[in-house]
């Protein structure tokens, strides 16, 4: 007899200690049949010391259940098994609440050896407990009992399947060899709870080109009409791929959705529109249009939407800046007794503090109870992008002492506050701590966040040696902080290195050459302007146009530089004289060395008077209350000479003005800036 046996006879000892009230049926073992940690000799001769040699050989049918994506088929499952119940007391045996409490794989063992010895491990249902619970303590254990069980149903494999893609990314391999194993049996088929597990696994890299194929087996062997789950994880999954028109394509073909397809299919446009550099492009802002108009159909449908549908609903709102609909949807969630759990209160702190409503931000994240390292995240990050970068430091001191674990994200978004006011020092050591404090490695974003903060303060030679000395290839978005740090400290030299790599990696973004040509005109190097137009006009490259969005009485109205398209433009281009003069008369000079061209002073200071925000600035003195802030999202980094004149008219106006472009807020108010001029 080898040790594992020894060990497995110990643990079945020791079970005895706690086990509960049985009855002789309970206390058969199937001799061979399904595995053990003990031998078959010891487990006849347990069986024969606890009074009884029976044999239990009897199977609960469960269907085919799995406990896999949706939080709704665990609900079916429990109300099939809870149905069940008054028939069958299996359902509520004490060891099955014992094996839910495991912590230790060590305790497990014993409750599993007392499974043994009740007969539990002979039922469908115990055993996918206990594979669930042995999945998340030691995979190895939990693929030893799988591996031993002789003829698993297809529910056995989905659980497993399901609990290595749910708590093990890294062992999606796995799971893909489990469901092989499917394949390959000779009576086996995989069922609609086969397929939602692996199509969310399929959701990342390097397992993207593997859910076509997957969509193929759904074709093959389930037959029409599709079960609702399955439709909504292939809608997840192809939106993960970036292809919403196919996931759009796929929801149009369902008669009535249920709340796990719109859910689906409202997350496809709210998280595809999501814009991590701060800005959000034309493209990006008619996929949260469209997931507005879809949460307005689902309203009009039969179904009620419930938390995962606001969340998916303020995210659309957020990105598109849009506070109304953003502060109507938190309305929603309060009238209709929603639950204000962690999920939702964190996308109403981030829709509040990317709105510009910080105040709001901050009330909401101090009122919620249940707090995680995600809401955390959420109202560090919206600190940091209105510019309170020592409140942001103090909440991340904060959270560490309440026991929450910083993640990546934690780590991006302090390492941004300190950039965002210049805490360099702080932030670096923020930096050094991932992998001295934490045993982490940082990640190319933390070096981009780095290199930002080091580049805003001016230390460029620190800045591009961390670039060159990084263990991993740097991306366009290093380099181009580089740029941008370069052409506001006018170090030509390092813009020019900066611009030569850009190009390697992002030959067609305009932006790039745009900030190496502002470089150059601000220094008067108009023929190296002119070669850098060149460039791009020989390239095909087009300059994207600045755009502003500022909201009216809850309707979103868009600028373009020079616009001559808004249904207001003659009293918009008014209102516009009448802030230039206004403007001059309060001494302003435009600050013209940021205009391209090499024209003549006055031309330039006309380009400059039609930028985007300044028209949108001049509708909203017109079309807003007096008292109202008014509230802008720009696509591009606001120019120097649009900062000054916005403060002072903000001054000018008595108005509030709060900006937020494609790097942080700006709030403007009595001719002051929150960012003391430090953007």
């Amino acid at each position: 007899m080898n040790s594992a046996h020894h060990e497995g006879v110990y643990y079945i000892k020791k079970a005895k200690d706690f086990r509960g009230p049985t009855n002789r049926a309970d206390n058969g073992v199937l001799v061979g049949g399904l595995w053990s940690p003990v031998g078959p000799i010891e487990c006849i001769s347990l069986s024969k010391a606890l009074g009884g040699t029976t044999i239990v050989a009897v199977e609960t049918v469960v269907g085919s259940f799995a406990l896999p994506l949706y939080d709704h088929i665990n609900d079916a499952s429990d109300q099939i098994f809870g149905s069940m119940k008054s028939q069958n007391p299996i359902f509520d045996h004490p060891t099955l609440q014992l094996l839910e409490k495991c912590q230790t794989l060590d305790t497990l063992k014993q409750v599993h050896a007392h499974m043994l010895t009740t007969g539990l491990a002979l039922h469908t249902f115990p055993l996918s407990k206990l594979l669930l619970v042995s999945s998340t303590l030691a995979v190895s254990y939990s693929l030893s009992v799988f591996n031993q069980i002789r003829n698993p149903t297809i529910f056995l494999f989905n659980t497993l399947i399901s609990s290595l893609t749910s708590n093990h990314n890294h062992l999606t391999h796995i799971a893909f060899s489990i469901y092989n194993r499917v394949l390959s049996h000779k009576t086996l088929r995989p069922n609609c709870f086969t397929f939602p597990s692996l199509f969310k696994a399929c959701g990342s890299d390097p397992w993207f080109h593997h859910g076509p194929a997957l969509h193929t087996h759904v074709l093959k062997f389930l037959g029409p009409p599709y079960d609702h789950f399955v439709q909504a994880s292939l809608i997840n999954f192809y939106a993960k791929c970036g292809k919403v028109s196919v996931s759009r394509y796929l929801f149009n073909q369902i008669a009535e959705p249920d709340l796990a397809t719109w859910n689906s299919i409202l997350a496809a446009y709210a998280h595809s529109s999501c814009s991590g550099s701060g800005s959000i492009s034309g493209w990006a802002a008619s996929l949260s249009l469209e997931a507005l108009w879809l949460f307005t159909e689902m309203q009009n449908s039969s179904i009620r939407p419930n938390e995962v549908s606001i969340v998916a609903l303020v995210s659309a709102c957020t990105n598109l800046g849009a506070l109304s609909q953003g502060t109507w949807a938190h309305t929603y969630v309060l009238r209709n007794n929603l639950k204000l759990n962690r999920f939702v209160g964190t996308a109403l702190i981030d829709m509040y503090a990317k709105c510009g409503c910080l105040d709001l931000a901050c009330q909401l994240f101090d009122q919620l109870h249940a707090r995680d390292t995600l809401c955390y995240n959420a109202i560090i990050g919206g600190l940091a992008i209105h510019g309170y970068g020592r409140r942001a430091l103090d909440l991340y001191e904060k959270m560490k002492l309440e026991g929450l674990a910083p993640d990546d994200v934690t780590f991006m978004v302090t390492l941004c506050a300190c950039s965002h006011v210049g805490l360099v020092e702080k932030g670096c050591r923020v930096f050094e701590s991932i992998k001295e404090v934490y045993g982490m490695e940082p990640k190319l974003e933390h070096y981009g966040c780095l290199v930002d903060l080091l580049g805003r303060a001016g230390r460029l030679k620190d800045a591009e040696e961390r670039v060159r000395t990084m263990p991993m290839k740097p991306n366009a978005i290093l380099w181009r902080s580089l740029l941008g740090a370069a052409k506001v400290h006018g170090n030509l030299e390092i813009g020019e290195v900066a611009l030569k790599n850009l190009i390697k990696l992002e030959p067609e973004t305009s932006g790039n050459y745009v900030l190496l040509s502002n470089i150059y005109a601000s220094v008067d190097r108009w023929d190296d302007v002119n070669r850098v137009r060149k460039l791009m006009k020989d390239q095909g490259i087009v300059k994207v146009p600045g755009s502003s969005l500022v909201e009216i009485g809850g309707a979103m109205h868009e600028f373009l530089m020079g616009d001559k398209t808004h249904p207001h433009l003659k009293e918009v281009y008014l209102k516009l004289e009448e802030m230039n003069k206004r403007l001059s008369e309060y001494g302003h000079k435009p600050r013209t060395r940021e205009v391209l061209f090499d024209i003549e002073e006055e031309e330039k200071e006309d380009a400059l008077s039609y930028h985007s925000e300044r028209l949108a600035i001049a509708f909203a003195l017109i079309a807003s209350h007096s008292s109202a802030p008014i509230r802008i999202i720009k696509n591009l980094r606001v120019c120097h000479d649009c900062h000054v004149s916005t403060k002072l008219i903000s001054s000018i106006y008595e108005r509030e003005i709060i900006v937020r472009d494609r790097h942080r807020f700006h709030h403007f108010k009595d001719g002051t800036c929150s960012c003391s001029d430090y953007w």
